[in-house]
């Protein structure tokens, strides 16, 4: 498990439930700019990981459960490029 697999199938999971990123962090009771690329890597260049909370809160917004949230590691759950 990669960061990049980790914020990708965050990516994919909001994409599958017709919804921004965005949208999901304000769904879940997050702030808004919780799941921004740009807040994937610090001004140093490391990789700054989703806190578990944040994960749980989408997968209570969305009633989903974890492995709802882990089948979207796989490459072909990325969503198409915007």
């Amino acid at each position: 498990m990669t960061h990049s697999d980790v914020w990708g199938a965050i990516d994919s999971f909001a994409y599958s439930h017709k919804m921004s990123c965005s949208c999901l962090a304000k769904r879940s009771d997050l702030d808004p700019t919780t799941f921004n690329k740009s807040k994937r890597w610090s001004k140093y260049g490391q990789t700054r990981w989703p806190p578990t909370n944040s994960i749980a809160k989408i997968l209570d917004a969305t009633g989903g459960n974890v492995y709802d949230f882990v089948k979207y590691f796989s490459p072909d759950a990325q969503p198409p490029k915007q």
